[in-house]
């Protein structure tokens, strides 16, 4: 008795959440993100779920009953759709504002899947046409837009600290939940699950995406709720952050200094938390005339849909973002700034012969109109590139921090000579102190931690410091590794 634990995703890796429970003969998911790598190996994880197509079927009594959400980035849901694509029909439980990020969010990342496969699909018709021999079937794509509509349409929201049966479940045999602020993101949350079986009752806290103190918008993390077990994020389980406190100033000064060289400013910035929260520092240092008054553009539709959403939900938004509505102030918006929507509005940013800021996605550099703003601007030494997120390994961005002295663009080198800095600060990670600290309230009730979310290096530094000083027993599992607990 108790709850059987499939970790299928985000195991040993930092991407492609998902957690399978059972309990008194109910299964419910906690998040279905997409799993991001090599396209091969990708492609083979994003298309074995944790469960048979059978398994999905409300025709069967066993089937999964109930998906919970923490949050809107696409590593936790992205493969909702792909869930929902294989007959999954029960009801997807998260907050409202993730419920109206997923919106922009996975229409986009189910335009991006279709893109691919059309990519794939033309590729192998000219491979065919040299005479290259192929396989009889075409690429599909993982998941459609009408399946992201139709995800999007299981959703029900829940609020923070609200106890919710799930379905499928009564409060005497199965699943229930309750949400608290991870922090994270807008609307994130970490799930406290309770399960009971045979009158036995077995509480387990997933924390999703564990966020930090003081960040610009969010608001802090609530501390870790009493459990049994703990499933844990561990991403920057080996390292330490910068303050945030900082950012402001530093971000000050090299505005200063580029305009003053008549330079421009090229941002890749995630279109989720990442511009919004360097919209918000711009707005401030203009207004208190800490930089010049340039042009800033935010180059991205995702992003200005997903801007929309954290005007309409300020129930989420902390004390010094708060004061700008408290004022009649759109923190978001004022008169230097503009987001551009079209091709051609994008395009007409390079014939600007004066110093302005862009921010674009992606934020690794690797697709998107940011890359015609580094090819425009990377080989000027008055330009800056400011970095301000993680860069994963092999990607452009990753090659911008590194300092290569040539990169390609569009398959064209180009010299790397505009200069190069990073803003690390904003990471919405708690660091090994934070998620210690995080945890440190529910360690009297715990038996075991499950570390997840993080590459091995980050998870052993993050296990050793655990066990060193709370006592805990703790695992790192890989993917396909069952437990029961109880």
């Amino acid at each position: 008795m108790g709850i059987r634990l499939h970790f299928w995703g985000a195991a040993r890796t930092v991407t492609g959440s998902s957690h399978h429970l059972e309990c008194a003969g109910r299964q419910i998911l906690l998040d279905c993100g997409l799993f991001q790598g090599r396209r091969q190996e990708a492609q083979e994880i994003n298309t074995h779920l944790a469960l048979h197509a059978e398994e999905l079927s409300s025709q069967n009594g066993n089937a999964l009953s109930a998906v919970v959400l923490s949050h809107a980035h696409i590593d936790h849901s992205g493969n909702l759709p792909g869930l929902v694509s294989q007959g999954y029909r029960g009801p997807i439980y998260t907050t409202p504002t993730t419920i109206d990020l997923c919106d922009p969010m996975l229409k986009d990342s189910a335009h991006i899947q279709e893109g691919d496969a059309e990519f794939m699909n033309r590729r192998r018709f000219r491979r065919k046409m040299v005479g290259v021999p192929l396989g009889a079937e075409p690429f599909e794509p993982l998941y459609t837009q009408e399946d992201a509509e139709q995800t999007l349409r299981q959703m029900r929201p829940i609020k923070l600290h609200e106890p919710t049966v799930l379905a499928g479940s009564t409060r005497d045999e199965g699943f229930s939940i309750s949400l608290t602020n991870a922090g994270h993101m807008l609307g994130s949350a970490s799930v406290l699950v309770e399960a009971v079986e045979r009158g036995q009752k077995t509480k387990l806290l997933f924390s999703g995406d564990v966020g930090r103190n003081n960040l610009p918008i969010i608001q802090d993390p609530d501390k870790a709720p009493v459990a049994d077990y703990l499933i844990m994020e561990s991403t920057y389980g080996n390292r330490l952050h910068q303050p945030p406190g900082p950012v402001k100033q530093k971000l000050a000064r090299l505005v200063k200094r580029v305009a003053a060289r008549g330079g421009r400013i090229i941002v890749p910035a995630f279109a989720v938390e990442r511009t919004q929260q360097l919209v918000m520092l711009l707005h401030e240092l203009t207004t208190e005339k800490q930089i010049p008054q340039l042009p800033i553009f935010v180059d991205s539709p995702l992003a200005s849909k997903v801007t929309d959403v954290f005007r309409k939900h300020t129930e989420d938004w902390d004390r010094e973002i708060s004061g700008f509505s408290e004022n009649g102030i759109d923190p978001f918006g004022w008169e230097q700034l503009r987001y551009t929507q079209t091709v051609q509005e994008s395009k007409a940013l390079n014939d600007l012969h004066v110093p302005f800021i862009v921010m674009s996605a992606s934020g690794m550099c690797e697709a998107g109109r940011i890359l015609h703003h580094l090819k425009n601007g990377i080989e000027d030494p008055r330009n800056l590139i400011l970095i301000t997120g993680y860069q994963a390994a092999n990607t452009l961005g990753r090659k911008l921090v590194d300092r290569l002295p040539e990169v390609n663009i569009f398959g064209e080198p180009m010299r790397l000579r505009a200069e190069v800095d990073s803003i690390g600060e904003l990471s919405g990670h708690a660091d090994q102190n934070e998620l210690l600290s995080w945890m440190e309230p529910a360690v009297t009730g715990l038996k075991k931690v499950f570390l997840v979310h993080g590459e091995p290096l980050a998870q052993q530094a993050l296990q050793e410091e655990i066990e060193r000083r709370y006592k805990l027993p703790v695992v790192c599992p890989a993917r396909g590794d069952r437990f029961e607990v109880s």
